[in-house]
């Protein structure tokens, strides 16, 4: 079973996140880089993240939750509002997602980023 891959839309391409995330050994690309432009729309985003396999991260809920219901082929999306933007928490539900979700898993899937915060939770009741 193949490790994720993961890129990180516009709202969420954060040069801080995507170095820690690197530096734990996960893949991990943002927007802008040499296949997408900074200014490309959600749809050809989300289009590019799936042709290079990777999962697509962003805090575009709205957008990205009516694209998944077109676009039902992907490499998959984690959604999480922009209202829960805590770097340390994001960072460490991305960490978990690299370490218990396989590329397979999350083929077509739609999946919140808190899918792997409430783990976090649960580990320390």
């Amino acid at each position: 079973m193949a490790k994720p891959r993961l890129h990180l839309d516009a709202d969420a391409s954060e040069a801080d996140l995507e170095q820690e995330l690197l530096k734990r050994g996960h893949d991990v690309t943002r927007t802008p880089n040499e296949w997408m432009k900074s200014d490309a729309d959600d749809e050809i985003q989300l289009r590019g993240a799936a042709e290079h396999g990777r999962t697509i991260f962003t805090f575009n809920t709205k957008h990205f939750a009516e694209l998944a219901q077109r676009i039902i082929r992907h490499a998959g999306i984690i959604l999480s509002p922009q209202k829960k933007k805590n770097p340390k928490k994001i960072f460490k539900a991305l960490d978990r997602f690299f370490k218990e979700t396989t590329a397979e898993e999350m083929e077509n899937q739609t999946r919140w980023l808190s899918d792997w915060e409430e783990k976090d939770k649960e580990e320390k009741k």
